[in-house]
């Protein structure tokens, strides 16, 4: 068994040294891809990265460019026929985006010469980049922290205004930094907690001299304030999901048509007219929002508009607010009050449609509005009334560009922070989840987070970045 046993352990350690050869060999080898986006245009990029860039600059090239200056000249075939004329510019490790020696080839944006471009790095050693793999290697050099390593995906991908700036924030490292904050603040305060455990006969009271628990209550408080950021900032990466639910013909159709600005849904006097659900974008103050129209609830032998109507409350099940459109003539009768008892747990607006027949004023009660789509009167009520409803706040200059695993992470900080105030008087319990609360934060920078996650985040970049 023994002799089982040390093999079993020195073939384990044989393995782990092989796959981390491998991976060293794989982050050495040089990488191309290109930058620029699909299709064509007037210029092109190409992009190389690793160590043994300097060949390839050389060989493609005929010399390798003085560092951070641009060069003009041929970009050279095998044979030494010309590939494309344009502009070359060398970064020299570690002063480049990965950390690495970077190349950058600027030619004529057409597909065909990018793509020879391509081919001939490839053949002076070069492998083709994995998504995302030019800023997982920057990640790993120290370049960018994980946060801001997926603000750049984020910052190409945003689709407002705001979201471009708080993108911009994450980028430049606001959103690191207050976690840094955090973590440093809980760094701290575990050293008192350790410092009390391991010193248990000492007549002093740390925890008390140091004001532990006003610590613990000054982190909770910026950790509130930072996830009421983040939240802000996911909601301008994400948007919101908001659904239009009702009785065929009050109006969600038109009232879809008034908040997009155009005719995206076709809108006639005959119930039943929209059968599938109608999917429109719009932005509201810089957030986006997913607009779905959807067919009438109602009471139906037709197998089409049954189809429709599950349809509907498959879009309800997802969105993030559902406005209910009643006819203000009548408001809310069994038929609405049956439909809001269906409706998950999301929020919820009462839409009162078509004032403009009913003679009445557009206004605002709780969570009802008054309004009329046909004529726009009572819209920017309700454009302020999703926003609230969402939670929404002005984000000025605070918000950062966050992701769904952030604000999990900051999530389980929280959790991990209120159970530690609940075992204070076990001072293990205590210490152990102020631990666990750091852990947490730590895995949104990178400090602490397992390579499948790398892989998954990473994987959903762009090939060239």
């Amino acid at each position: 068994m023994g002799i089982d046993f040390v093999r079993f352990r020195s073939a384990s350690a044989a393995f782990a040294a092989n796959q981390m050869t491998a991976t060293a060999n794989k982050l050495s080898e040089p990488i191309v891809a290109i930058a620029t986006a699909p299709g064509r245009g007037g210029v092109g990029v190409v992009r190389v990265s690793g160590q043994r860039v300097s060949a390839i600059a050389t060989a493609i090239l005929g010399r390798l460019p003085v560092p951070r200056h641009a060069t003009y000249g041929r970009f050279i075939d095998a044979d030494g026929s010309t590939l494309d004329e344009g502009i070359a510019l060398f970064f020299a490790a570690p002063h480049s985006f990965t950390g690495e020696h970077v190349l950058e080839l600027q030619g004529h944006g057409g597909p065909v010469v990018l793509n020879l471009i391509l081919q001939r790095c490839i053949e002076l050693g070069a492998r083709l980049a994995e998504p995302g793999e030019f800023s997982r290697r920057a990640f790993l050099n120290g370049k960018l922290d994980l946060a801001q390593a997926e603000a750049v995906a984020d910052l190409i991908d945003a689709a407002s205004s705001e979201a471009a700036r708080s993108a911009v924030r994450s980028l430049s490292g606001a959103f690191s930094a207050r976690i840094a904050e955090l973590v440093e603040a809980l760094t701290r305060l575990r050293m008192l907690v350790e410092a009390t455990l391991d010193f248990p006969e000492e007549e002093i009271d740390f925890l008390r001299d140091a004001d532990a628990f006003g610590r613990l209550d000054a982190i909770d408080a910026s950790l509130r304030a930072v996830r009421a950021q983040a939240k802000q900032g996911a909601m301008l990466r994400e948007g919101l999901t908001v659904v239009l639910i009702g009785q065929p013909n009050v109006g969600k159709s038109s009232l879809l048509n008034q908040l997009a600005g155009f005719e995206a849904a076709i809108v006639t006097e005959i119930a039943g007219t929209t059968r599938d659900t109608v999917r429109e974008a719009i932005q509201i103050e810089g957030v986006p929002l997913h607009l779905i129209d959807t067919a009438g609830l109602r009471e139906t032998e037709d197998a089409v508009e049954k189809i429709g109507i599950a349809r509907t409350w498959a879009a309800v099940d997802k969105a993030d607010v559902a406005l209910l459109l009643v006819d203000a003539a009548h408001g809310l009768g069994e038929r609405e009050s049956a439909i809001l008892q269906r409706l998950p747990p999301v929020a919820r607006l009462t839409i009162h449609n078509k004032i403009d027949v009913a003679a009445e004023a557009p206004r605002v009660v709780g969570d009802e509005i008054w309004l009329s789509a046909k004529t726009g009167a009572g819209i920017e009520l309700l454009r302020g009334k999703l926003l609230e409803a969402a939670g929404w706040q002005a984000a000025g200059e605070g918000a950062f560009m966050a992701r769904a695993r952030h604000l999990d992470a900051l999530g389980r900080a929280a959790g991990h922070l209120a159970a530690a105030r609940e075992s204070a008087a076990q001072l293990e319990l205590f210490a152990e989840e102020l631990r666990l609360a750091q852990a947490a934060l730590s895995e949104i920078t990178g400090e602490f987070t397992a390579d499948d996650l790398l892989g998954e985040i990473f994987s959903t970049f762009c090939i060239g970045k």
